[in-house]
């Protein structure tokens, strides 16, 4: 029997490296599904419970494995079920392949079933788009598909009519010689021109108080990072997605920055005279250093980015842990050491406040109490994924990434519901690890069906769910940034270990402090998928390591215009962080 265009594409993909498809299944692409069938001992499929989760999970596969990652929807509704995922991987830019089933293609553009055009639709998403013209096509595209995302660390795209995924290939026009493509993947040398180097040494050496900006492009340089921290005598910050380029107990770092990160890294930007980005695109301009303030070198990967942030006096485009390797013999060891030891010195009480605030007894329990639990019952290989809210706060601040850990969120999309797809992708390819999800009852509810996937095949992914009935995000930003009382934001109460148990995985609750760390430890020994649901505080404020005044004065403006339980917020607040200010 000869090879369908189907059979054709899957051999293609194989031999890119793909082990794993990510995917439903759907009349639109029955022929993709029979090439999967007849090569199962090759590539597994995993079937989702919705696509978009299939594009997140395609998104942290490439995230956590450095390899493509591949997600497979029918066409219409499938297809365009797929572009939140997708939206992530081009935001953080990570190399997916998404392929989606079109209808017969002698009906296209006839208002048939499921007549979209996604190669239409996915025009703003993808690096490379197209749709398959016959069966003989399928070759080239598919080739240049894999090599487009990998090369370009962005999302292709590929829409495959539904009877050309059966046809044999027997006829190809005059031009489309038959030949033997080769699935190579040619990476760049990423090294910077060498008077680039000399000129960003140059602003370095010439800088008295220094701060590193580390973010994901860091994430293989963490050595060369803290070896330039010590000869700079710089603090490292680090970008939320680049929370384990070093460890959190390096006597380098100052934490997190922006809303989620800590007062050492804020002050340390406040004070610094020169600014070193390592392979960051952090999106928050008003926490860099204020125009005039700081000279600046930056390293990235994507010319591009270059200057996008903060005015740069040198700029070195490609890989970080090249770079570095390369800029280190021109830097010069800095004599005085005040502004890193200041900062050590402000991160040490940073860290005992965190302590101080992981470790309250106070009843209903503060969120602040499982991160810190969690955090110190992680194993030396865990692979934490982390949803979009509140959540974001307490996993940026109170759960400390260790050296060998990974670490990933939603970064610049910032979606909401990614925690738990993240963790079933980061589980398939490294099935022995500790693999993680801490997500908040709105992100985890969006996508909840997927637990159902992790039970089907066996993925002991163990999921922590901050549970406040509320989307605490949205109400706290309509509070402290808008001077708003919050509206619209109360979710109704969902019992996430009685679902778990519905599943076929275990389900536990935890609602006093005292009890968390026990919870934890059984949960976490527990075999198979697991839901751990903590019911917190819903008033516990995610504020600013810094409140700036004119937050405060919304934030009181907002309890003023009768906002819901504002005396036990203003409590809270006065309490916690406001104090610095009210």
């Amino acid at each position: 029997m000869a090879d369908t265009a189907a059979d054709i594409l899957l051999d293609i993909l194989y031999d890119w490296g793909v082990r794993v498809v990510f995917g439903l299944p759907g009349d639109g692409i029955n022929g993709i599904m029979e090439a999967l069938r007849l090569r199962q001992d090759k590539i597994a499929f995993i079937q989702v419970r919705h696509e978009e989760a299939a594009a997140f999970m395609a998104c942290a596969y490439a995230k956590y494995t450095g390899k493509l990652g591949v997600c497979l929807a029918t066409s219409g509704p499938g297809g365009l079920h797929l572009l939140n995922g997708l939206y992530d991987a081009k935001m953080d830019g990570q190399p997916v392949l998404a392929i989606t089933g079109h209808h017969y293609h002698d009906l296209i553009d006839t208002h048939a079933q499921q007549d979209v055009n996604l190669d239409h639709v996915f025009a703003d998403v993808a690096v490379y788009n197209t749709r398959v013209m016959g069966p003989a096509h399928i070759e080239n595209v598919a080739n240049l598909a894999c090599r487009t995302a990998l090369s370009r660390r962005g999302v292709a795209h590929i829409t495959f009519p539904v009877d050309l995924q059966e046809m044999e290939v027997d006829r190809r026009s005059q031009r489309n010689v038959p030949y033997e493509p080769s699935a190579v993947f040619a990476q760049r040398a990423g090294l910077p021109d060498e008077q680039d180097l000399r000129r960003a040494a140059a602003v370095l050496n010439a800088g008295e108080r220094v701060a590193i900006l580390a973010g994901r492009g860091a994430l293989n340089a963490g050595d060369l990072l803290e070896h330039v921290a010590d000869t700079l005598a710089a603090p490292i910050i680090k970008a939320l997605l680049g929370k384990a380029a070093v460890p959190d107990d390096s006597p380098y770092t100052t934490g997190g920055i922006g809303l989620l990160g800590a007062r050492p890294s804020q002050e340390a930007i406040e004070g610094c005279d020169t600014l070193f980005m390592v392979g960051t695109s952090f999106p928050y301009m008003e926490f860099l250093p204020k125009p005039g303030q700081a000279r600046a070198v930056q390293i990235d990967i994507e010319p591009t980015r270059i200057g996008l942030r903060h005015p740069v006096e040198a700029g070195l485009v490609g890989d970080a842990r090249r770079t570095l390797e390369r800029l280190v013999p021109l830097l010069q060891r800095k004599d005085d050491r005040n502004f890193l030891a200041k900062a050590q010195q402000e991160m040490r009480k940073w860290r005992e406040l965190m302590e101080e605030r992981g470790t309250r007894q106070d009843m209903p329990m503060k969120p602040q109490v499982v991160a810190h639990e969690l955090g110190k019952r992680l194993r030396d290989d865990a692979i934490v994924s982390g949803d979009s809210g509140t959540i974001t706060t307490w996993f940026a601040r109170h759960i400390p990434a260790r050296r060998g850990q990974m670490y990933s969120v939603s970064g610049r999309l910032a979606s909401m519901a990614n925690g738990l797809p993240y963790a079933i992708a980061a589980q398939v390819p490294y099935p022995d690890r500790q693999c993680v999800a801490f997500a908040g009852d709105g992100g985890f509810s969006m996508l909840m069906a997927e637990f159902a996937t992790a039970v089907k095949y066996r993925l002991p992914v163990k999921v922590v769910i901050i549970k406040n009935n509320t989307l605490g995000q949205i109400k706290w930003e309509q509070m402290v940034f808008l001077g708003n009382p919050e509206y619209g934001c109360e979710l109704h109460p969902i019992d996430f270990a009685a679902f778990a148990r519905a599943c076929g995985g275990r389900g536990f609750t935890i609602q006093d402090p005292a009890e968390c760390g026990r919870i934890l430890d059984e949960a976490l020994a527990a075999p198979g998928p697991v839901i751990i649901e903590a019911v917190v505080d819903p008033l516990e404020p995610p504020l600013p390591a810094k409140i700036t005044a004119e937050q405060a004065a919304k934030f009181v403006k907002s309890l003023a215009r009768g906002e819901p339980d504002r005396e036990k917020i203003a409590l809270n607040a006065i309490g916690g962080r406001m104090r610095e200010l009210i």
